[in-house]
């Protein structure tokens, strides 16, 4: 019965948080397909990764310390933040070498580390939620729920958003020494917010101090927010630099270019829902936020193996879909 209740306890609010960066990815969306399978590489690959190599380092541990105590601090403020950010960062780097032509912007760095720390946390959540339901029944249960879950629900997300956004700047960036930099540095980030939260909470000594690690932590994550934000306006800035070329070539109107970069598009995907041309007009906008970023792209790095060609077959696709798309 615990069981049947942690599992949509840990989930549901993950696939919700899940859904909450996707939608804060406003003007060149990733792919669905490939956002479930970060979710699910830091849901259950990272998680036996994680037990597996956390097992050898706690009995390394055992050995050297030979204390209880110690041995607890060791695994929370060294091995999990190590493993388990290591773990989760693996699915960034599969994004990063094998799907580069996804890999477009620094926001898409954390969007793929968010990702994959939800699908991480969503899973450990299970476990911590059965753990205190064996220990204090549906009351532990429920309240580690509010913590985990409502308290210090960006912690795994925003560890890895830092790995995420070593790989987008080394993405970004022709200097090779940046390219190999980042990415590190970007880990170790999200290893020291990672055993920054672990080693507070052992030292928690009463409500006042856990109000303090609450209020760090949030302010943390309110301030990793308005750098997402700033991003996204960047992005705003950067459709257009490059879509006003478009309307000049006549390959869309200049109703849809007001649309494609207003934060919002909720008129036209009302209007398209309601006329039955709900898809043409989502993948019309999806193709000129593509069209910018690649256009961005040419101009920084060159052709880089298929930039120009991408770009061509974006303007074919939006070609074909402008006469269906709303404004």
């Amino acid at each position: 019965m615990a069981v049947l209740a942690a599992i949509p306890m840990a989930f549901i609010p993950a696939f919700f948080f899940s859904w909450f960066l996707y939608w804060l990815d406003r003007y060149e969306k990733e792919p669905r397909w490939l956002l479930l399978a970060t979710f699910f590489w830091g849901g259950f690959v990272a998680i036996i990764g994680t037990l597996i190599i956390a097992t050898v380092f706690e009995i390394g541990f055992s050995l050297v310390l030979n204390d209880a105590v110690l041995e607890d601090i060791a695994g929370g403020s060294i091995t999990a933040p190590l493993v388990e950010e290591f773990m989760k960062g693996l699915a960034v780097m599969i994004v990063f070498f094998l799907f580069r032509k996804e890999f477009d912007s620094i926001l898409d760095g954390i969007i793929y580390g968010g990702i994959a720390g939800l699908g991480f946390a969503a899973t450990e959540n299970v476990f911590y939620f059965l753990g205190q339901y064996s220990e204090a029944g549906w009351g532990g249960m429920f309240t580690n729920f509010a913590l985990r879950v409502g308290v210090f629900a960006w912690g795994h997300p925003f560890y890895t958003a830092f790995t995420g956004l070593g790989f987008a700047v080394a993405r970004t960036n022709r200097n090779i020494l940046v390219k190999f930099v980042a990415p590190l540095i970007g880990y170790f980030l999200a290893v020291l917010a990672h055993s920054f939260h672990n080693t507070s909470l052992v030292f928690v000594s009463g409500l006042g101090s856990l109000a303090l690690v609450i209020l760090l932590e949030w302010a943390g994550w309110l301030i990793f927010l308005g750098f997402i934000i700033w991003l996204i306006r960047h992005e705003q800035g950067l459709l257009k630099k490059h879509l006003r070329e478009e309307v000049g070539s006549g390959l869309i109107s200049e109703a849809q270019y007001k649309t494609a970069v207003s934060f919002f598009q909720f008129g036209a995907r009302m209007a398209a829902l309601s006329g039955g041309s709900y898809k043409a007009t989502s993948h019309f906008y999806q193709y000129l936020g593509e069209l910018a970023h690649k256009k961005e792209q040419l101009e920084k790095f060159g052709d880089e193996k298929g930039n120009a060609a991408i770009i061509q077959k974006h303007r074919q696709s939006i070609a074909a879909l402008a006469p269906q798309a709303k404004t």
